[in-house]
């Protein structure tokens, strides 16, 4: 039984709602891992949030035994995959753990962009892959014509693809025998030097650090001496345990098994995904290869509406930072909207997510700026200094270049929406490399720039597409691009929070827009008040705001009145001069969120 050859580690990869976590819920009630009184939809996703989007934020993994139809019992490690292209590193991380994938395709809907993506990164990791068809309990669904495109769209064989029910239950018998017959044994030595990767982390309450870990060589078992490699820190293995899908203490975990081990480290920080843990006594020479740790590609500030919060938004940010090492904060403050957050995400679903999380569970009032990307901006010394914040951009003379990030965008969509999202494509500054077929179906590929995707063109393809379109995209690199930083200015003031980077070809429009918008959401003063947008020192678009005119003149009648009446209007007019000099314009949370949507339709 506890041999190495009857244990299969596996990720289930598919797009959003393809079905990932209902069949895995299926898997585990069929090998008995929950009774029925315990089982519930979607164990796995655990968090409130998961449950209520229907979507998998965290990768979770579950051990389960399974006895085959010829009578030899299996252990089945399962690792439940997100599918959201934000979560992108979390499926990276999750099938270098593995050696083989289930891939489940929606038989209704067939190919998706995020299908793609994650079949690609298990196939860069040489997985074994069996396809699935789910849901073939739907009226809707088409097993032929889903076959055929996954041959096509994928290059994958379909003969053996399995179709199945995750609601049903029909077809899951055929899947764990694929599995245990069809997927390759780990390969490792338990007498060998121990050699482990660490493939999450998260924080525990009463337990501080539980670290997740995937034994390659050797074995872990407990009041062990470890040491992370990658820090030179060495711990003592207080816990060792598995999911079941209910955490259970165990002795020890052998080579080819997934598991958690908890040593006592109360820092999230110290514990880095990918690092390699060896025995302290044994040290290894080389280091496994890991995975390139995830970086923010979009940032933007948080502020809370009312100052007084401050404090309270600043621990909420460090919590959900203990069990989200990918999202990042730095302490920043703005003249308009007081003392505040700069955050970084992966992606708007991330962003979204984080800040639903601090508004429901630290009750906090949030203001969110412009999302913006990280850009590279060349000095005349030869400096580069990476650029999170447009209204931090040095003076334009110093400036030599300035490079944005661009994505490789994958976009499958049925045919007849194909000249709409060319044509949104390029309106975003596109540049399209490839354009296939399967059947009624287009794959296109494009080259973009992550500034002209990151509000809404996900949002934009959908509602073009009727939903039917769908998108993945990966990080290319950095390109030199012809952006300016556009200003607005409200009563000669700058406002900081709402600076932008822009193309220049689009600075003048999304100036006028702007300012447009401003006009409509400031609310008037007892004095005139000018809103411009600014590219450096020229302004390129003007609103004025007009004052309140408070009539002074009604109680004068009688002799000499004629000057009189000159006299209250002078003193009334210098008055004016005087609150525009030193009177504050009060920009309200609306103008804010109202710039937003702005900038999302341009």
């Amino acid at each position: 039984m506890d041999s190495i050859n009857n244990i299969r580690n596996f990720a289930i990869i598919a797009h959003i709602d393809h079905g990932k976590s209902t069949i895995a819920d299926r898997i585990i009630h069929k090998c008995g891992g929950l009774t029925d009184r315990e089982m519930k939809a979607q164990v796995l996703d655990s968090m409130d949030i998961e449950r209520e989007r229907g979507i998998t934020i965290k990768a979770q993994t579950v051990k389960l035994t399974y006895k085959s139809k010829n009578g030899n019992e299996y252990i089945l490690n399962i690792i439940d995959t997100p599918g959201h292209v934000d979560f992108s590193y979390e499926v990276s991380r999750s099938l270098y753990a593995c050696e083989g994938s289930i891939l489940i395709v929606d038989s209704t809907q067939g190919v998706e962009a995020q299908t793609l993506a994650n079949v690609y990164q298990a196939l860069d990791m040489n997985h074994e892959i069996i396809p699935i068809l789910n849901k073939i309990d739907l009226p809707a669904s088409d097993l032929d014509r889903t076959s055929k495109q996954i041959e096509d769209v994928i290059g994958i064989d379909t003969n053996n693809a399995i179709p199945c029910s995750g609601k049903t239950g029909e077809g899951i018998d055929d899947i764990l025998e694929a599995i245990v017959n069809n997927l390759p044994a780990p390969k490792g030595d338990k007498n060998n030097k121990l050699k482990c990767l660490l493939v999450d982390s998260w924080y525990d309450t009463y337990l501080g650090v539980v670290t997740l870990v995937r034994v390659i060589d050797g074995k872990i078992n407990k009041n062990m001496k470890i040491k992370m490699m990658s820090t030179n820190q060495e711990y003592i293995v207080e816990k060792v345990g598995v999911f079941t899908p209910k955490p259970r203490d165990i002795n020890e975990l052998n080579s080819g098994e997934i598991g958690f081990i908890i040593t006592g480290i109360k820092n999230l920080s110290d514990t880095k995904v990918g690092d390699t843990i060896c025995e302290a006594d044994k040290p290894l020479e080389k280091t496994l290869p890991g995975f390139k740790p995830s970086k923010p590609v979009v940032f933007c500030g948080l502020f809370p509406v009312d100052s007084s919060d401050y404090q309270k938004l600043k621990d909420g940010l460090a919590k959900l930072q203990l069990n989200d090492a990918s999202f990042s904060f730095e302490a920043e403050s703005s003249s308009a909207l007081g003392l505040g957050f700069r955050c970084g995400f992966l992606g708007l679903l991330h962003l979204e997510i984080i800040t639903e999380r601090l508004e429901r569970e630290f009750d906090i009032n949030l203001i969110t700026t412009t999302p913006g990307v990280v850009y590279k901006v060349h000095l005349n010394n030869e400096k580069i200094i990476d650029l999170q914040n447009p209204s931090s951009l040095p003076d334009p003379t110093l400036i030599k270049i300035i490079e944005e990030p661009w994505i490789k965008a994958t976009i499958i969509t049925p045919d007849e929406y194909l000249g709409s999202i060319i044509k949104l494509c390029q309106n975003k500054r596109g540049i399209q490399t490839n354009l296939s077929y399967s059947g009624n179906r287009a794959v296109l590929n494009y080259e973009i720039p992550l500034n002209e995707v990151v509000f809404d063109f996900n949002d934009r393809l959908k509602s073009m597409t009727s939903g039917y379109a769908s998108f993945d995209y990966e990080i290319l690199g950095h390109r030199v691009g012809d952006l300016v930083k556009l200003s607005i200015l409200v009563n000669a003031e700058s406002v900081d929070a709402l600076a932008m980077m822009v193309h220049k070809d689009f600075a003048q429009s999304i100036g006028r827009d702007v300012c447009e918008k401003l006009k409509d959401l400031i609310p008037r003063h007892n004095f005139m008040i000018p809103i411009q947008a600014a590219i450096g020192g020229k302004i390129i678009a003007r609103e004025t705001i007009k004052g309140f005119k408070k009539d002074v003149l009604t109680k004068i009648h009688g002799g000499g009145a004629r000057d009189r009446k000159r006299k209250l209007l002078d003193k009334q007019k210098k008055g004016k001069v005087r609150a525009k000099q030193f009177g504050k314009v009060e920009i309200p949370q609306e103008a804010f969120i109202g710039v937003l949507k702005i900038s999302k339709e341009n």
